[in-house]
């Protein structure tokens, strides 16, 4: 994590502070269960609540402490005696760290996971607004980077939405799957602690018990969570891909807002730079990068090792953090990009009427002529015009007039039926039917 890709309330999940906190309550609420049991004085559970509440844990002493244990846990558990007093010896009765480091974990994936979900929220407005206000706004659909057939620029944010639609559902699955509590003490067998106690810090964590927890969590769950990250990742990357090349010099359909003072180049003063979307391609890789070592903590060592333990240290936060900010930067772009229809429709216009040449092919083929007769009477027309295209930039040979001029094409087709086949509407006429399957019926 820095600075420059966080965001404060991503940020604070993972802090110090944080931890600690949760430390401690998961250890008090074990406590409250223990007292319910009559294991620990009710008295003494009391105790922990109130003095622990109104503590703020020393996170250097904490540090002083582990220098010296060299045990994390056991630190903080020194330091919370320190400030609870004799009934600290009541604290983590028949629990081991995992109960508390994975219990802690998944706490700070759940709380990190909400924040993703209205991350994800807003980028959904966003590519919902941009969809309605650009439906009918006709762009050249391209496959191969090449001109293919025209679409709307309101079905490329449509499609982004249902995208990340898809992605929202899988992240609200991933929250889900993450949301376990483990409280079973050595090797999961509950032997030192009654499993009530995990059910009651499960249900006052808003977690639900792990149902065989050997000495950790299974790291299954971590695995899909994180490949969850990765896949919402690639289609931010997606999306940011599309804006980069839509902004391209020779394209130049949209293009990243660019404000007053911005300076895109240090030598070029005429430059406007995609940066953000730049930004946006290489924050998705590190995002992904947690995804195999998150799958290789899967294969533990018997009932625990700690293999996996320096792996989530970072990719717990880094992959968080760094996904709430690429969500809530892709949201800025998509609702401040800058649209422009009517290079739209010149770059579409550049190949001279290419783009109906699918219409021709079946209007050939329905009056009679074989597929292979059609489609090499339509490419020779069609080559004429990208060869003209090739050299001049703009084509200079007009399809429709070629077609026109062509015997045998008009042995099949008259020249109202050619012209009728070039009727752009017809590529769109389906637009509504699409966004009501995105959007449902308006």
């Amino acid at each position: 994590m820095i600075p420059r890709y966080s965001r404060p309330e991503m940020v604070a999940v993972w802090s110090p502070e944080s931890k600690f906190r949760i430390w401690f309550e998961i250890e008090a609420h074990a406590c409250d269960a223990l007292a319910e049991l009559g294991v620990i004085p009710v008295e003494a559970a009391k105790t922990i609540w109130e003095k622990g509440n109104a503590a703020t844990f020393d996170i250097d002493r904490i540090d002083e402490i582990e220098r010296e244990t060299k045990h994390d846990v056991i630190a903080f558990l020194t330091h919370l005696a320190e400030i609870v007093g004799p009934d600290a010896r009541f604290v983590h009765q028949g629990m081991t760290s995992s109960d508390v480091l994975d219990t802690c974990f998944n706490v700070q994936l759940v709380k990190a996971t909400d924040i993703l979900l209205a991350d994800m929220d807003a980028l959904l407005a966003a590519l919902k607004r941009r969809a309605i206000e650009h439906k009918d706004t006709v762009c050249i659909g391209r496959s191969h980077g090449i001109h293919a057939e025209p679409v709307t620029f309101g079905l490329k944010m449509a499609e982004a939405y249902a995208e990340f639609d898809r992605c929202r559902t899988r992240l609200v699955n991933a929250r889900a799957e993450i949301a376990t509590c483990a409280i079973s003490g050595a090797v999961g067998t509950f032997a030192n602690i009654d499993p009530r106690v995990e059910e009651h810090v499960a249900k006052a964590m808003g977690l639900t018990a792990e149902p065989v927890s050997t000495q950790v969590i299974p790291r299954d769950r971590h695995a899909m969570y994180f490949a969850t990250l990765g896949v919402i990742a690639s289609s931010i990357e997606r999306v940011a891909t599309e804006i980069r090349h839509l902004q391209r010099t020779e394209v130049l359909e949209a293009e990243e807002y660019f404000s007053k003072g911005q300076k895109g180049s240090s030598a070029m003063p005429h430059k406007r730079n995609p940066v953000l979307t730049e930004n946006l391609t290489g924050l998705s890789r590190l995002v992904r990068m947690a995804v195999t070592p998150a799958m290789e903590n899967v294969a533990l060592w018997h009932e625990r090792d700690i293999s996996h333990s320096s792996v989530e240290r970072m990719i717990g936060p880094d992959t968080t953090v760094t996904l709430d900010f690429a969500l809530s930067r892709l949201t800025g772009v998509i609702d401040k990009l800058l649209i422009y229809p009517e290079r739209m429709v010149g770059n579409m216009d550049r190949l001279g009427g290419l783009v109906h040449s699918q219409r021709i092919l079946l209007a050939l083929t329905q009056a009679g002529s074989s597929r292979e007769e059609a489609y090499s009477l339509v490419q020779r027309n069609a080559m004429k015009v990208w060869d003209s295209y090739q050299v001049s930039g703009d084509s200079e040979i007009d399809f429709l007039t070629e077609l026109l001029a062509d015997a045998d094409v008009r042995t099949y087709l008259s020249e109202t039926e050619i012209r009728d086949r070039f009727d752009l509407g017809y590529h769109t006429k389906h637009v509504d039917t699409i966004f009501a399957r995105v959007f449902g019926e308006s």
